[in-house]
């Protein structure tokens, strides 16, 4: 279901009726004004149906007489209280709102493959460069710190640091530092002993030993307490694990690859993050660059979406980008990242009326914004010319080289500051005097 620029994917019985409207006593309740109290019911069973209820703003589906490759607007059929059948993957517009039945698939949704085994894009000359640094690394057992913009892809190159190592065949476990609370991390971690604490009415490993000769992923580490910083960095010196309860260590033989967006040296300066356990994470640290710095590869990530929206929508035909769709998403900048492009695609896969994606099944924040004149973002052409025949203002090339530093640092001020040639106390006095915000504590 696609309500404005948000795909909400919600789980139908494999038969029966479902009830769509704005009522409450609907089975699957929809929150806009444009749909009905009432609006329409889904017949589920050997064959699907809609069935219009009478609704004010109308069911249409896609007329049978419009083509389906075409750049123009596609016809659609309005429904009268009709019962009409339903082909999986065919969209279904409820006022405003677009839904679509699907096909479940097993399992959560996965990140996209990683490694290059498993074909990842890699098109970009500086992230060519990365994986080569990645495949070398991988070969030995040194800790990775992979640092770059939330949206990135940090855990699929975490993921390929594990493929291209020896522990390849062995378990590679990931974690998210911020999704659990301290309490609940501690024990994930680190398990706990037979009557260590209310409850524990048995021994249990934690995920450090679960995953003894692989590889530990965590996610978010900047986002760990101080009290899990200190055992970890225990961790990591002893090459040992204690259990919650417990009195003697059992010997470990695990790899850590950690991940943030946070700068974690601005972190350590100001006490929220040890330096030391930083400094054993950081035996290696890879910086991914923003996808909007890698033009390159959004046109293959955008068709691989597009083939995994296509499989779970059951479609007969592959999904195309048209040239001007693909226009749009290369001139946008990106703040979420792959993340965000897979969410447009998968968005645009389910608003497509034919097998063509359209700049008109893109979400606005995408073709609004694209539709600035080439040139610099928001800045009209003549402007451009006019500001290109004056003198920069003094500072403006100073102001842009530190943006361009902090850019290809993923935020970090302290590697900024080197790429400059300036110290850290420097580079914070230029973005005061410049009115650039500091990218710290980021989440």
């Amino acid at each position: 279901m696609v309500i404005g620029d948000t795909v909400t994917i919600t789980p139908l019985p494999a038969r029966g009726t479902v009830t769509l409207g704005r009522g409450q006593e609907c089975d699957l309740r929809i929150d806009n004004r444009s749909v009905s109290r009432r609006h329409a019911v889904l017949h589920l069973g050997s064959a699907l149906r809609i069935q219009d209820l009478g609704s004010i703003n109308g069911t249409f589906m896609r007329d049978a007489r419009s083509p389906t490759d075409t750049a123009g607007t596609h016809l659609l059929r309005k429904l009268s209280k009709e019962t009409l059948d339903l082909a999986i993957g065919e969209r279904v517009n409820l006022g405003s709102i677009s839904i679509v039945v699907r096909r479940a698939t097993a399992g959560a949704r996965r990140e996209p493959a990683s490694s290059a085994e498993a074909g990842a894009v890699v098109r970009d000359p500086a992230m060519l460069a990365l994986h080569e640094q990645v495949t070398r690394a991988a070969r030995s057992t040194i800790s990775v710190l992979v640092l770059g913009e939330t949206g990135v892809g940090k855990e699929v190159l975490a993921r390929a640091v594990h493929d291209r190592s020896p522990r390849a065949s062995a378990p590679f476990l990931e974690l998210n530092c911020a999704a659990l609370p301290p309490s609940l991390l501690e024990g994930e971690l680190f398990g706990h002993e037979k009557n260590a604490f209310t409850g524990a009415s048995q021994a249990r490993p934690g995920l450090l030993e679960s995953a003894d000769g692989g590889t530990i992923f965590l996610d978010e580490v900047g986002e760990l307490p101080s009290p899990i910083q200190v055992k970890l960095l225990r961790v990591l010196e002893d090459h040992k694990v204690l259990r919650i309860g417990g009195r003697t260590p059992r010997k470990l033989d695990v790899r850590f690859v950690a991940a943030t967006n946070r700068d974690l040296e601005a972190e350590v300066a100001c006490g929220s993050f040890r330096q030391d356990l930083y400094f054993r994470l950081n035996g290696v640290s890879f910086v991914i660059p923003p996808l909007r710095a890698r033009v390159a590869e959004i046109a293959p990530l955008a068709e691989r979406f597009l083939a995994a929206a296509g499989q779970t929508l059951d479609r007969t035909e592959p999904f195309r980008l048209s040239p001007d769709a693909l226009g749009y998403l290369e001139r946008y900048a990106w703040p979420g990242n792959v993340r965000e492009l897979r969410n447009v695609i998968e968005r645009a896969a389910v608003l497509a009326s034919g097998d063509v994606i359209l700049p008109a099944d893109l979400p606005g924040q995408v073709t609004n914004v694209a539709r600035a004149p080439v040139g610099a973002a928001g800045v009209k052409p003549e402007a451009k010319a006019a500001a290109s025949e004056a003198p920069a203002p003094k500072g403006a090339a100073e102001r842009q080289r530190i943006i361009d530093a902090l850019e290809e640092c993923a935020g970090n001020q302290t590697r900024a500051a080197k790429l400059l040639g300036m110290s850290l106390r420097t580079l914070v006095n230029r973005l005061a005097e410049y009115q650039v915000a500091r990218p710290r504590n980021r989440s």
